[in-house]
């Protein structure tokens, strides 16, 4: 591969001492990119997204959860027993062979272990550390002995409180695990920018990332319509904004500015609100959205897919689309242009799973050849021979004593 075609994170190497979704999520976005991912799991069971339910039989006849079969392609996985002090060691030897320490346990958990950044530090002064966790550790919380999954920081973070439906309790979880992708999201440039700063002074250091503060910067309405005086309630955005029936399921639309009310009319075949005093203000569009508008855009649309429905307001210069289903998504043209579907072979050998792709694209970057999640322990004996110098020998009286497997 010339210089030209080379992924720009080639080179460099993280160790990966992570588990579900929030730090996983960003290693296999920087694997994507070119990075060389090293997972260190324990053992017996590996990770806990290992055993996250639905689940397959992988090829080691081990059960693979969905949790970690989406979130560690293109990684290896390196089997080494933490709670053993050997393992411990052997897991320091590795650390200055990497540019990259990445982790998300609860605060203490490292450092109970014998690895936190204040450890490996002086192994290697150029290490960037990144800790994803619920509240951070590196400046004071209430909270930092809570353990945390995405549905809290979501709820912490204004997520379930913005624009209730009237009468009806928020669903939970409704976005997947957003805590855990922007966590991911935000521990990824935090370690970019990192190692930035490093190239410049020769310096690393850790970053720390809070998924609470992940929700906020995501869901940064929330505070400031409060700082307004707007409250955040389902009629606090004045416009048109929200899902209708076509002939084959749901198109959304959002219509918020005065041209865009005006050739929504025109297009509907609707030109007498232009003159309609109950549609002179966005708030009057807002008031009206369900008992004049939508009958209105459900018949026009009553004919139509909701793609074409969605392409003739687009055309109008509305903003529209279709609400898809996974099988849309299989079908849609730019998902499958952009690669945004990846299918990976199922390991029983009965069709494929479906994982996420890459969204960032790069001009002068070839991408890789996707690589399925890993084995337990597939790569130990490769990686502590390359990185480490150990025999044979060495490995079978680490792999007797349950240090590595």
């Amino acid at each position: 591969m010339t210089d030209r075609k080379a992924l720009p994170l080639e080179g460099v190497r993280v160790l990966a001492i992570e588990q579900m979704q929030a730090m996983p999520f960003a290693t296999q976005l920087l694997s994507h990119l070119g990075a060389e991912i090293v997972k260190v799991e324990h053992p017996k069971g590996g990770e806990s997204g290992r055993s996250g339910l639905p689940s397959l039989t992988d090829v080691d006849g081990r059960q693979a959860g969905a949790t970690f079969m989406r979130n560690n392609l293109g990684k290896k996985s390196l089997a080494i027993d933490l709670k053993d002090p050997k393992g411990v060691e052997l897991v320091k030897k590795l650390v200055p062979h990497y540019d990259v320490v990445a982790e998300n346990f609860k605060p203490g958990t490292m450092e109970r272990l014998g690895l936190g950044y204040d450890v490996l530090e002086p192994l290697h002064p150029g290490l960037i550390y990144v800790a994803v966790s619920g509240f951070g550790s590196l400046l004071d919380t209430p909270y930092g002995h809570w353990p945390a999954y995405a549905v809290l920081p979501e709820a912490m973070g204004g997520f379930y409180s913005f624009r209730p439906e009237p009468g009806r309790k928020p669903n939970i979880q409704v976005a997947g695990a957003l805590g855990d992708i922007s966590s991911s999201l935000f521990a990824a440039i935090g370690m970019l920018a990192a190692l930035q700063g490093r190239n410049r002074t020769g310096l690393g250091q850790k970053v720390d990332v809070a998924m609470l503060d992940c929700i906020i910067a995501m869901m940064d309405m929330v505070p400031f319509n409060h700082s307004l005086g707007i409250d955040n309630s389902v009629k606090a955005w004045p416009g048109i904004l929200s899902s209708y029936e076509a002939r084959d399921g749901l198109f959304v639309m959002q219509v918020g500015r005065e041209h865009q009310f005006e050739r929504l009319a025109h297009t509907l075949g609707r030109p007498e609100w232009l003159q309609d005093p109950r549609f002179a203000t966005r708030e009057g569009w807002r008031d009206h959205a369900e008992d004049v508008v939508r009958p209105a855009v459900e018949e026009w649309a009553s004919d139509k897919t909701k793609l074409e429905a969605s392409e003739r307001l687009a055309a109008a210069g509305i903003v529209a689309g279709p609400s898809y289903e996974a099988a849309d998504l299989l079908e849609d043209p730019h998902v499958q242009s952009h690669d945004m579907i990846l299918r990976i072979p199922r390991p029983d050998g009965e069709g494929e799973v479906h994982v996420s792709g890459n969204p960032v694209k790069l001009s002068h970057s070839e991408p890789k050849p996707v690589e399925r999640w890993p084995a337990l322990g597939r790569d130990t004996d490769d990686v502590l021979r390359a990185d480490l110098g150990l025999a044979d020998s060495d490995l079978s009286a680490l792999r007797d004593a349950g240090v590595i497997g």
